[in-house]
């Protein structure tokens, strides 16, 4: 008898009555003025920290009204489209540099870029072993979960795991950005070994190449892929690294750093935050949300076709029942999500030269529709805007890049970021961040066994 077996029969019973007793009334929230999801009533986030990792912007509050602007985001102070613009002039990769100015606060000179990219390529590979005993001998199929297992397990090869002096930890950040694409990538491989009957593939990476061209190189059973399919990837990278401390993935490091832990569990934490399909997972949701629109929507140019199933799946009646369109809107993005904007650009170049113009345009006319159906079905005048992973899953899929690695991808990047929020934390927290919870509870007498009746 398997644990399924044995524990099933007892919770038909009784999840019905954890159920029962766990849901507190909605009314109650307003009653105590608690800031659910830590938002304010008009939507904007509670301020329970500062950064100067990164900065989101998307509105203003002019006389206690929330205002929308386009959206802006800035990696240490300088805008993201800067940076794209920067290194796509000078024809070089640009996740590196990135994660530089992440890290230390500033754009890097010539040869501390050079010097800075030769380590992370040299530390790419994983600890002698780890492969076959961490990954291989306990293969998973969810990449995102054996990332998380897999980056608790590093601690076990860490001499110093547990020493938080900034050195020790920016000496931890730099590995585990440079192996969370063998990682991935070897999780990948795993799972299609032992899940899917594949054959097994495991490349060595190339400390020569950037991270974009290593996923590739390590992902494909042949090593192949352009120069263009790099540069893409690069430039999701670069977009995904960070996005301030106030994301999910993001406070979640600030919240396990702050008790004083090391640096894997940190991180690991974020990676299950990150896994959440309201988080990283979104555009996972998105990809299957289009395919469920193709599916069901004959004619993909029918602009009034597609507004009637958009409407369906916001009344809740189709797709998954949640009444989500996935990647439209943004806690903080109003008018605009400037990453969707670069990768809006990246998507309608790789339709056309795919053949993908027709799909592409219906992500345009859902990107259209939502907003006006949205004010329609719930009777709400709100900004809606597409966000970055509207656009990614079908940017990856041009790539030829599985589903399943949507998501894993995205914590390639975000590492960065987190590693950054990680060390800001150390320097200036100071204090465990311990918020509070107002028990609604009434004190009751405990009863002894043979007296309960319920």
């Amino acid at each position: 008898m398997n644990n399924e077996e044995i524990i099933n029969p007892f919770l038909e019973k009784y999840a019905d009555i954890a159920d029962r007793q766990n849901r507190i009334p909605a009314e109650l929230y307003e009653k105590y003025s608690v800031k659910r999801g830590l938002r304010n009533a008009d939507g904007t986030g509670v301020l329970v920290g500062l950064t100067e990792v990164g900065q989101v912007h998307g509105y203003i509050m002019d006389e206690g009204e929330k205002v929308s602007v386009p959206g802006v985001l800035r990696y240490r102070g300088i805008d993201v489209k800067d940076i794209v613009s920067g290194f796509q002039k000078e024809k070089r990769f640009g996740f590196e540099e990135t994660a530089f100015l992440l890290l230390f606060g500033y754009l890097p000179e010539e040869q501390e870029l050079t010097d800075f990219t030769r380590r992370l390529g040299e530390l790419r590979r994983l600890p002698e072993n780890f492969t076959e005993d961490m990954i291989l001998k306990a293969p998973s199929d969810n990449i995102m979960n054996k990332l998380g297992r897999s980056v608790l397990s590093l601690y076990s090869y860490d001499g110093t795991a547990d020493d938080t002096d900034v050195p020790n930890v920016l000496r931890q950040s730099v590995e585990l950005i440079s192996r969370f694409p063998s990682i991935v990538a070897y999780a990948y491989q795993a799972k299609n070994h032992y899940f899917e009957d594949a054959s097994l593939y495991i490349h060595s990476p190339d400390p020569a190449k950037s991270t974009s061209e290593n996923l590739l190189g390590m992902i494909r059973v042949d090593q192949s892929y352009t120069r263009e399919e790099a540069e893409i990837l690069d430039l999701c990278l670069v977009l995904h690294a960070e996005h301030g401390g106030g994301n999910n993935s993001a406070f979640s490091t600030h919240v396990v750093s702050s008790s004083g832990t090391d640096t894997y569990s940190a991180i690991s934490a974020a990676v299950g935050s990150l896994k959440g399909p309201l988080h990283g997972g979104a555009a996972t949701m998105v990809r299957t949300m289009m395919r469920d629109i193709m599916d069901h929507v004959k004619d993909w140019t029918d602009e009034e076709e597609v507004t009637a199933y958009v409407t369906k799946i916001l009344r809740n009646e189709t797709f998954d029942g949640k009444g989500l369109i996935y990647g439209m809107g943004h806690a903080v993005y109003t008018m605009s999500d400037p990453r969707a904007e670069l990768l809006k650009i990246k998507a309608a170049e790789l339709a056309e030269s795919t053949g993908k113009d027709k799909e592409f345009g219906l992500y345009e006319i859902v990107e259209k529709v939502t907003p006006i159906v949205f004010a329609e079905v719930t009777g709400k005048q709100k900004d809606l805007c597409a966000n970055v992973d509207f656009y990614s899953g079908f940017v990856y899929r041009c790539l030829n890049l599985p589903i399943e690695l949507f998501t894993p991808i995205f914590a390639v990047a975000r590492i960065t970021g987190w590693c950054a929020h990680r060390v800001e934390e150390i320097v200036s927290g100071g204090r465990i961040i311990r918020p509070a919870y107002r028990s609604i509870t009434r004190s009751r007498p405990y009863i002894p066994t043979k007296e309960r009746k319920y």
